[in-house]
């Protein structure tokens, strides 16, 4: 039975609290705090230790704060970082990675600096973030020497190398690098055409701006070693994409012309030059071979002089009869000398016909019929030959 309902004792449950083991009442805690506190610093009822009491716990209280202040002052640096300390904002001392010690603040105060890992600035782009990946037109859109505009992006990795340079010289030493790396990216490219960038020269581009960076962060005292520069892209603008692309193609095709014209010129130069070396050769030969001919010719001829002055009757006989000897060799004509001219003769002229002509057929002259001269008006004995034809060659 509940204590609220009719019947009951009308007693609420906590009656008898204080006879139970509960939680102390706050009125009487504040008062032993209270108590404890005044005996401290000397609070009671002797009243003539209470200046003593007083300048001892203040003592404690000091000494205590002290001892926590001084502990404030360890920290620990880790390894590939470097803490630089500073006193009243004036530099102190660069220290190494481990426990260290300086004056708690406000006197000394501590920048630790990571000079291991390697950072990353984006010129032209971001590769992240609230406002997602893409260009940044302000940055990257350059101009080139030759008029031309180009989009180029690029991401600068650095060390930092002097940790005291690095928090002292530069107020805001990634937005300086990120000015300077712009700086020196917008003079390079400004030096070069837009054919050299976008193609053949980009090696080079970027070996000249990694080159200036270092150069003006040296200048600058910053603190900063620049360990490579990377050329992410580097193209023309949106707007003129199609345009450039068929630029690109039209000179693809030029060069696959040029190639294959150099192909064509290597195939058909070699075969003229043979065929040109071979007609020169074959003109050397036959001028070789006319000039011996004709030395032989000389020769020749110089040699039946000398025999001709010897024995002129003689020589011209001996003349006369080798070229009746080669002409007649040539004709189907059959000459027959018989003295008295009654004798009769069997010649088989279908076989010498035969031969006559097959010679003929083979040094590729018309073929002549064959002719027997056996009329004694006809025929030519030696004796006639000899008076008939000497005149004729002596007339000569």
């Amino acid at each position: 039975m509940s204590w609220n309902e009719p019947g009951g004792d009308k007693k609420d449950p906590w009656s008898g609290r204080k006879d139970e083991n509960g939680p102390p009442d706050l009125d009487e805690v504040i008062k032993s705090f209270q108590e404890k506190l005044g005996g401290i610093f000397g609070g009671g009822s002797n009243g003539g230790n209470t200046g003593e009491g007083s300048a001892k716990g203040l003592g404690i209280l000091a000494v205590g704060a002290a001892v926590l202040w001084g502990l404030s002052g360890f920290y620990i640096v880790d390894e590939g970082t470097r803490g630089v300390e500073t006193r009243f904002g004036a530099y102190t001392v660069t220290t190494q990675p481990g426990l260290n010690w300086h004056f708690p603040s406000p006197i000394d105060k501590v920048e630790i600096v990571d000079v291991q890992n390697v950072q990353v600035i984006e010129v032209g782009y971001r590769s992240g973030g609230r406002q997602g990946a893409g260009s940044v037109p302000r940055e990257a859109l350059m101009l080139t020497k030759d008029e031309n505009i180009v989009d180029v992006r690029l991401a600068v990795q650095y060390l930092v190398k002097d940790a005291k340079d690095y928090v002292f010289n530069l107020l805001n030493p990634t937005a300086t690098l990120k000015q300077v790396t712009e700086s020196a990216e917008r003079g390079v490219i400004g030096h070069s055409n837009m054919d050299f960038v976008l193609t053949e020269g980009r090696s080079k581009i970027v070996a000249e701006i990694q080159s200036e960076i270092q150069k003006v962060m040296d200048t600058y005292g910053s603190g900063i070693l620049i360990t490579s520069v990377n050329l992410q892209d580097a193209q023309p603008p949106e707007q003129v994409q199609g345009a450039f692309e068929d630029a690109i193609k039209a000179r693809e095709d030029e060069q696959r012309y040029i190639n294959e014209a150099e192909a064509y010129s290597n195939e058909v130069i070699p075969v003229a030059r043979g065929a040109a070396s071979r007609k020169t050769q074959e003109s050397e030969a036959y001028k070789e071979k006319v000039i011996a001919q004709a030395t032989g010719e000389v020769s020749r001829f110089s040699q039946l002089l000398k025999e001709y002055k010897k024995a002129p009757k003689v020589t011209r006989e001996r003349i006369y009869l080798e070229s009746m000897e080669e002409v007649l060799s040539k004709t189907s004509t059959v000459m027959v000398d018989v003295k008295g001219g009654n004798n009769i003769l069997y010649l088989p002229l279908d076989k010498l016909g035969n031969k006559s002509a097959a010679n003929n057929v083979t040094s590729g002259r018309n073929t002549q019929p064959i002719r027997a001269i056996n009329q004694p008006s006809r025929t030519i004995n030696n004796n006639s030959r000899t008076s008939a034809r000497g005149r004729d060659v002596r007339g000569r």
